[in-house]
């Protein structure tokens, strides 16, 4: 175990103590940290997971691309469902409401809406083989999903009635797409790539390209921070390196190392986690300044990261 601590930010989050869930598929583990301690505070054993998304508060949603989808309750993480009819679901996303999650389904090409309260799958809706990384407005009355990891289409889709989903247009990004989020203002798509080392930013209603962020080797994974002046933060797992970016100017404010291999990302409140595919670790950072807060040695592989609050 490497480990390395600090106090923990007042920006730290109100209500309760922060907590990293994360993905090791090899382990068939969802693991749940305590942070800053880095302390383990859970190992729950999950059948391939992959991906994982939760909200502060509320059940953690794991996709696991064999086919299934298992609902985690918040705190103990126990098992309350595991949802059948997928091929190879991919991603997951809770709705800003908290009351519903997405998951897209690579081999079907369908978006899936579950209603987190029944534990059921309420509409699927056909969007392209393919169907990956996803992203939905702060609004939830859209959401974006890209085809593939290398994608030339992102699909946009109406959820403002997650029960009724509907496909509204596509986009076809200037560079082929690999992750997606929306800014806190809901006006752009940063879209980041398998095979450029920038940032694109379009505008949310027409898909036009108003600028980019320059970045580390790709593939490059994004994430935001509403609160005070909106931040973003971009990874870069063959860079070895983390951004927090200025989302209104687009401007990079601080670069910092990060353990090689950490891809995927997670940010509340004052803080970012981030996880190795390569090393097996997870890491904190403290939102406004990117200090290094710890960082600890999980599993062979560390997948993805979602931050609750327990």
């Amino acid at each position: 175990m490497w480990l390395v601590a600090a106090a923990f930010p007042a920006a730290a989050l109100a209500g309760g103590s922060p907590v990293a869930l994360v993905t090791a598929e090899s382990a068939n583990q969802v693991i749940a940290v305590s942070l800053p301690s880095g302390k383990i505070l859970r190992r729950v054993p999950v059948h391939d997971p992959e991906a994982i998304a939760a909200g502060t508060a509320g059940p953690a949603v794991v996709a696991s691309p064999s086919g299934t989808v298992t609902i985690l309750a918040w705190r103990t993480l126990r098992t309350v469902a595991v949802l059948h009819g997928f091929d190879s679901p991919e991603l997951a996303a809770i709705t800003p409401d908290g009351t519903w999650a997405y998951v897209t389904d690579a081999a079907t090409g369908e978006l899936s809406a579950i209603a987190l309260a029944s534990h059921r799958v309420v509409d699927r809706v056909f969007v392209g083989r393919g169907a990956h990384h996803l992203a939905v407005a702060p609004d939830g009355h859209r959401t974006w999903v890209a085809l593939g990891e290398r994608a030339t289409t992102i699909v946009v889709l109406d959820t403002s009635h997650p029960d009724r989903l509907r496909v509204i247009g596509q986009i076809h990004p200037p560079t082929l797409a690999h992750d997606l989020a929306v800014a806190p203002d809901g006006r752009t798509l940063w879209v980041t790539s398998d095979v450029a080392s920038h940032v694109s930013v379009l505008d949310t209603r027409t898909g036009r390209l108003l600028g980019s962020v320059a970045a580390g080797p790709p593939p490059q994974h994004v994430t935001f921070v509403p609160f005070g002046r909106p931040r973003a933060y971009v990874t870069s797992g063959y860079g070895s390196s983390i951004e927090l970016v200025d989302a209104g100017t687009r401007a990079v404010v601080r670069r910092r190392a990060v353990p090689y291999g950490s891809f995927n990302l997670a940010a509340s409140g004052g803080i970012v986690a981030v996880v190795s595919l390569l090393n097996g670790t997870v890491t904190e950072l403290a939102g406004p300044t990117l200090s290094r807060l710890m960082t600890v040695e999980l599993a062979p592989a560390t997948r993805d990261v979602a931050i609750a609050v327990w």
